[in-house]
């Protein structure tokens, strides 16, 4: 197992299919297409998840309970979630997009950034990179063959579901896409950034609710608006992540596309002979399976940074699971810990017939290097004194001086406090 090198690029352009997981069903069920249809959500079925247009004009809203959605609208049609099959369908879209540019970044189920630096030479203008990539989504959708140069066959959403949209940096491409019609492109050339930023709306920024809030009560309705704000005066009221968020409303900053890692995974899989609905006994597979796959001669000289779990339930529903491990590692426990965690918040909707383990991400090294770590103790007291010095840049930045302070022995002998003791910057 080789360690991939990461691919940049600053031009991006971003593939969009709204209502990825909706449109996954109505292609594998054609007749949904005349129905009010919701999705019920994956992590909890009693609410509907993402809704057809039909739904929509019925009343029905994204995050009411099934009881509410069904009393508006009798005759929606639920539908259980299967996010392994949605995850096996974008894997195929970016397997065709990945034919187009060696720089792909998903974002979301559905949402993809294709870096485009480059690649005027083997297509042309910017106008014939964007015909490529759709021509990539075409095969998609249309079940090419995988020998065509842009391959990916079994996906079939609605011809006009793609949105394309381009710009210089990741932001803008999705600003250029969420604008675009279904099935057409959104180019925003460089230099044009900011007038076309000024007229897209706040929520288009990461904005969490109280930031969100507290600039709604400044009057602040467009990017445009905040970004006719002081720089200073932004900083000043949100700190570090207010001068993000104006810079990327000025379209000041362009964020790279930065290729996927995407290794060969390590996969242990397990059917039962009969569907399994205990928790206790998928708690057992999951560690058994864990085990097994961290036996793989591959692993050797890796820890693991990334693990999913997947299961196949009776009736064709499918669960699936992922975990980041903030420290990457190869004892089961560890691993096993966040999986039991979601299993117990999330259990799967129906008894499980086959269940599979993946490491899908690594980083160097082995458990055994941990043996040679800080105790800790002292991996603690290094946690504060970082969140410490994190504090006093975020003070600074806002103050633009330090106000912070050691408080240090210099003559304990002395009956004097003003020189027994001193003052020296945090930061020094």
């Amino acid at each position: 197992m080789t360690r991939p090198t990461h691919l940049t690029s600053d031009g991006a352009a971003c593939c969009w299919i709204p209502l990825f997981p909706l449109r996954c069903e109505t292609a594998r069920q054609p007749e949904l297409a005349s129905l009010p249809v919701a999705l019920v959500g994956p992590d909890d079925t009693r609410r509907v998840w993402q809704l057809s247009s039909l739904a929509r004009h019925a009343g029905v809203k994204p995050g009411m309970t099934v009881s509410q959605a069904i009393g508006l609208c009798p005759a929606l049609k639920l539908c259980e979630p299967d996010p392994v099959h949605y995850d096996a369908q974008f894997s195929r879209l970016l397997t065709a997009l990945g034919q187009v540019s060696p720089v792909i970044e998903p974002a979301e189920l559905g949402r993809a950034y294709v870096g485009t630096d480059g690649l005027e030479r083997l297509y042309g203008s910017v106008e014939q990179i964007i015909e490529a990539i759709k021509r990539g989504t075409r095969n998609a959708e249309c079940g090419t063959a995988e020998e065509s140069p842009l391959a990916c066959s079994a996906f079939r959403p609605p011809r006009s579901a793609f949105r394309v949209g381009w710009g210089i940096g990741k932001f803008v491409s999705w600003m250029a896409a969420s604008r675009a019609k279904p099935g057409a492109a959104v180019i925003v050339r460089s230099g044009e950034e900011g007038k076309f930023l000024a007229a897209q709306p706040l929520a288009a920024l990461p904005l969490d609710s109280d930031t969100h809030r507290r600039l709604r009560q400044l009057g602040i309705r467009t990017l445009g608006a905040l970004a006719a704000l002081p720089e200073e005066a932004v900083v000043s009221q949100f700190g570090r992540a207010g001068r993000r968020l104006w810079l990327l409303a000025a379209g000041r900053i362009a964020e790279r596309v930065v290729g996927r890692v995407a290794p060969e995974p390590i996969v242990a899989a397990l059917a039962f002979f009969s569907a399994v609905g205990e928790r206790e006994l998928l708690v057992h597979a999951l560690d058994r399976l864990i085990e097994r796959a961290l036996r793989d001669p591959r692993r050797s000289g890796w820890r693991v940074q990334v693990v999913r779990a997947r299961a196949e339930l009776e009736h064709g529903a499918s669960w699936l699971v992922e975990a980041t491990l903030k420290d990457p590692s190869a004892d089961r426990a560890r691993i096993a810990a966040p999986l039991t965690t979601q299993l117990e918040r999330s259990p799967p909707a129906g008894a499980v017939e086959r269940l599979v383990v993946e490491f899908t991400a690594f980083v160097p090294g082995t458990a055994e290097l941990q043996l040679f770590a800080r105790d800790a103790q002292a991996a603690a007291r290094a946690g504060r004194r970082r969140a410490l010095r994190s504090a006093a840049q975020e003070i600074k930045l806002r103050l633009k001086r330090s106000l912070l302070y050691h408080v240090i022995e210099v003559q304990p002998w002395s009956r004097l406090p003003e020189r027994r003791y001193a003052l020296i910057d945090f930061e020094t």
